[in-house]
């Protein structure tokens, strides 16, 4: 019997959506904290079968706990130990901010989906690098990943440098890096994707991130074309891969009513409505990358079936985030044992 469906309806989803994310998170780190990880890490702990190569790194599963979730750092561990292959955290930002005014993240439950306007709000690049060393320690740590952004104050003609500040502090700490160029909630960001701006900042963060694999994560609200030219300009300067994809601005197709989808007013949406353009998203770079190029798939994935999904179209890695704030902490598990249900085989 699963428990979590009725602890959402009667307690999370009467509450402020972004002071529910805090309860959970809590409550999970809670569990490593006074000695029960070994415990959790037993139950969830993928099957062998399912581990993955990518990006020159081993991976527990092919599932993965996308950025957004844990912004700074403070429970990789603890996410680990509930069955995600790795934890990407971030977004990160060079310098500390408070993010946008409250509210700033709302559910749209009959949609199963979350509208965010959080804005990069983080402790900064500085405060969370030990953090990371932290985590590192351990011997049974998840695959970390680190998703930059631009700090809000940085004009957009200054990006470069800003990105290049937080790659210097956190590429030695991170298994991965993520350039961030696809938030919604950032003013300027996206214009980052235009291939005149995004070579010249690629470049740079790649310099700066030495061997640490780099990619960059992409929003859907991009045409097919400019999805080609930024595969094109993966290729060219021979980037790790691509993150695919980012919330969206779209609003079509939703069930709720009309009176919250504008009461949760602007941001990115994400969760099942952006199952189909994702999907669409990954068929597009693995048409235009080969497998050289490690693509991770993002939006829309509920269950292992959505997984395995992603999997079969060209998607290396697949991660998720807003089915957790629905499905709960055993989210992960199932996910993994449905794969193995499925005959899922990583090697």
């Amino acid at each position: 019997m699963r428990l979590y469906p009725a602890l959402f309806s009667l307690v999370f989803a009467r509450m402020d959506a972004e002071r529910a994310h805090h309860i959970g998170f809590d409550a999970i780190k809670l569990k490593t904290k006074v000695g029960f990880g070994g415990a959790a890490r037993a139950f969830t702990k993928p099957d062998k079968s399912l581990e993955v190569e990518a990006l020159g790194l081993k991976f527990a599963s092919p599932f993965g706990l996308a950025a957004g979730f844990d912004k700074g750092a403070t429970g990789v561990l603890a996410l680990g130990n509930i069955g995600f292959g790795h934890i990407e955290i971030g977004t990160v930002t060079a310098r500390s901010q408070p993010g946008n005014e409250k509210p700033r993240l709302f559910r749209l439950i009959a949609d199963r989906a979350v509208v965010n306007r959080m804005g990069f709000n983080n402790d900064g690049a500085a405060a969370i690098l030990p953090r990371i060393e932290k985590a590192r320690l351990s011997k049974r740590r998840p695959v970390i990943g680190v998703n930059i952004g631009k700090s809000r104050v940085v004009d957009v003609e200054d990006a470069i440098a800003d990105y290049v500040t937080s790659t210097e502090l956190l590429a030695p700490v991170a298994d991965y890096l993520v350039v961030n160029v696809s938030s919604p909630n950032t003013p300027g960001l996206r214009g980052l994707q235009e291939i005149s701006r995004l070579e010249p900042l690629l470049l740079a963060v790649k310099a700066a991130a030495g061997q640490t694999p780099l990619l960059v994560k992409i929003a859907p609200d991009l045409s097919d074309d400019a999805i080609g030219e930024v595969a094109d300009l993966v290729s060219r300067i021979q980037l790790a891969g691509v993150i695919a994809t980012n919330t969206t601005l779209s609003r079509e197709n939703l069930k709720s009513a009309p009176s919250l989808i504008e009461a949760a007013g602007e941001g990115g949406l994400s969760g099942p409505p952006l199952k189909t353009r994702s999907l669409q998203v990954l068929q597009e770079l693995r048409n235009r990358l080969d497998g050289n190029f490690c693509i991770i798939s993002v939006g829309g994935v509920t269950t292992a079936e959505d997984v395995l999904e992603r999997l079969q179209a060209g998607a290396d890695l697949v991660q998720g985030y807003t089915a957790f704030l629905y499905e709960g902490p055993l989210w992960a598990r199932r996910i993994n044992r449905g794969l193995e249900r499925l005959g899922y085989r990583g090697y």
